[in-house]
């Protein structure tokens, strides 16, 4: 089928209490597994790229491969552009024909933050492309996005007006993840993420989702996360896959062939996830 938005999938996945894993892709092998991944079990599925991932091809060439594999595919498949890092960036994957649209302005303060979340959500309101948006800062680092030290949570009543003020479709919130492979044992505020889920309507995500046990995944999802993010174990699953098979045979120079032991190690990862979003036969 065509690529669908982010919208519908996002409400039933709030009013059927399951998420919707958002998997970053860095290339075609990885989109194919992906939506393999989704099509073995009929889950819906995000695809996503984020800035550095689009400078080092284009957004163009991310959405053909994606675009490809959804017309393939019998499951709704999105293509969503993953911490917009400006207003221009976003008006690019708008026009490029991204099927959801992320804009990050959490390191602005509040009120630049509203204005540039209003502006993107304003901007792509005609055409009817979701804008997601990010209150409070994730921390680590993971492409060119570096989250800091000391985690700045949400806030629920500022997460409340946040949503009011710039009509975004869905809002990711600082819980305690982190991007790429958290350190230490992880102190997610269940609490905080209850408390903004009573005063904002809109579908929350979860960001920084790599590493985080299974069970405080599947807890945020009871209490109101609709999506969740995945990039960093999708690398290691890709580069695990071909450093084995060069392991087994190092004279394998043929790129399909370690292209392919990379893309059934990151179906596996992506089939795991989708079972612990609970979006199985979600489709």
């Amino acid at each position: 089928m065509a690529l669908v938005t982010t919208k519908e999938m996002l409400l039933k996945a709030q009013e059927g209490n399951y998420a919707v894993g958002a998997f970053n892709v860095e290339n075609m092998e990885m989109v194919m597994a992906v939506v393999s991944a989704a099509e073995e079990l009929n889950s819906p599925v995000i695809l996503q790229t984020t800035p550095s991932t689009v400078k080092y091809a284009s957004l163009d060439y991310y959405l053909a491969n994606v675009k490809v594999a959804a017309e393939r595919a019998s499951v709704p498949v999105a293509m969503h552009l993953d911490h917009g890092s400006s207003f221009e960036l976003a008006m690019q994957a708008l026009r490029t024909g991204y099927t959801s649209i992320m804009i990050d302005g959490s390191h602005e303060s509040f009120e630049d933050n509203i204005a540039v979340s209003k502006a993107v959500a304003d901007a792509c309101r005609p055409s009817e492309i979701p804008v997601e948006a990010e209150l409070g800062k994730v921390g680590g680092k993971e492409d060119d996005l570096d989250g800091g030290e000391g985690n700045a949570h949400t806030d629920p009543q500022e997460a409340k007006e946040f949503v009011e003020r710039t009509g975004v479709s869905s809002l990711a919130i600082a819980i305690g993840t982190a991007h790429g492979i958290y350190k230490g044992e992880p102190k997610i505020d269940l609490e905080r993420l209850s408390e903004i889920r009573e005063v904002v309507s809109v579908p929350l995500v979860l960001h920084g989702g790599s590493g985080i046990p299974d069970e405080i995944i599947k807890e945020s999802i009871r209490r109101g996360i609709s999506k969740v993010n995945y990039a960093t174990e999708l690398r290691i699953a890709f580069s695990n896959g071909v450093k084995n098979l060069l392991a087994e045979d190092p004279n394998v120079i043929d790129p399909k062939k370690y292209g392919a032991a990379g893309r059934e190690s990151v179906k596996e990862f992506v089939k795991g996830r989708m079972e612990i979003c609970g979006s199985i036969n979600r489709a």
